[in-house]
């Protein structure tokens, strides 16, 4: 038995974001977001394209976006790549989400809460080695909360969690083994299968069950990744070197650039001298901000609208 992993945006979408099997989300995320306890009796999947599509406001994608029966909304994300700007991007989602609750001439009691999950295959905290964090807004003095506290941000960090199979007690910790594991695993653990809901997210991964299109959409999603692992690694060594050897600022944005260029190629194809003297005169941050863009490229096309919108006026 081969399962799929759920650590690709695919099939995590398949996992947890089927409308007719909202049991595995709602477990999940009790789990998750409340140690367990049943908080979460039920909930819709919404559509995250609806959801996050404002006139004049920069796209952005989320994995899973859930409506729960006491109004509040969970955006869910699963991230395998770290890229320098992703803080900026769960504060913008979690605040875009929050922010298009109302219509035009609506009350603004009308907000309801917005709790932003972010499961991420890298550590981005490395002052604790705590597994799960939840960050919400306190007077920084005396840390008592905001009167209005709305908007939660919720990490877990998958390579700091390192229990085995056999010392897994509560739902929580099986939830994450899953995350971690179950791409690599041939058969449903008996500690694992004993949560019906559990057992149904490894039946909706096993590999059999999914269609040649789901099969060679995950196949690209994977080879993908895969790809941006090893350039970004690459570049980020080429990156160092060239700062060791020249002691500035060139070095750093030369082996983004270097980066950029390789992944833009394996993404749109033969780039075009002139597409790509603009990228070479992009600032740093807007080469970090290009590098997580692509990921949403479709086509050469994209690359020319984002270059029109983001490259530096005369």
């Amino acid at each position: 038995m081969r399962f799929i992993n759920p650590k690709i945006r695919f099939a995590f979408t398949k996992i947890f974001g089927s409308a007719q099997n909202t049991d595995i989300l709602i477990s999940f995320l009790n789990a998750i977001l409340y140690e367990g306890q049943p908080i979460i009796e039920r909930l819709e999947i919404i559509d995250p394209y609806v959801v996050l599509k404002i006139v004049g406001a920069k796209d952005s994608y989320l994995d899973v976006i859930a409506k729960l029966n006491n109004g509040t909304s969970v955006i869910i994300e699963i991230q395998v790549l770290y890229v320098e700007t992703l803080a900026k991007l769960v504060l913008y989602n979690s605040a875009k989400t929050y922010g298009t609750q109302l219509m035009r001439g609506e009350l603004y009691k009308g907000f309801q809460p917005v709790i932003s999950l972010m499961i991420a295959e890298f550590e981005m905290f490395d002052n604790c080695q705590d597994v799960t964090y939840r960050f919400i807004f306190q007077e920084k003095t005396h840390l008592f909360d905001y009167p209005y506290n709305q908007i939660e941000l919720v990490f877990v960090e998958l390579p700091k969690f390192k229990k085995e199979l056999e010392p897994l007690e509560n739902i929580k910790d099986k939830w994450i083994y899953f995350l971690k594991h179950c791409g690599i695993l041939e058969e449903i653990p008996a500690k694992m299968s004993e949560i019906p809901q559990i057992r149904r997210a490894f039946e909706m991964a096993n590999e059999v069950n999914l269609t040649s299109e789901e099969s060679d959409t995950l196949q690209k999603q994977e080879f993908f990744v895969q790809d941006m692992q090893s350039l970004v690694e690459e570049a980020r060594e080429e990156g160092r070197e060239e700062a060791r050897q020249e002691g500035r600022q060139e070095g750093r944005q030369e082996g983004q650039v270097g980066l950029i260029m390789r992944l833009l190629s394996r993404r749109l194809g033969q780039i075009n001298p002139d597409i790509e003297s603009r990228i070479r005169q992009l600032p740093i941050d807007k080469l970090e901000n290009l590098a997580e863009a692509m990921l949403d490229f479709s086509d050469a096309e994209d690359l020319t609208a984002w270059l029109e919108a983001n490259s530096p006026k005369d």
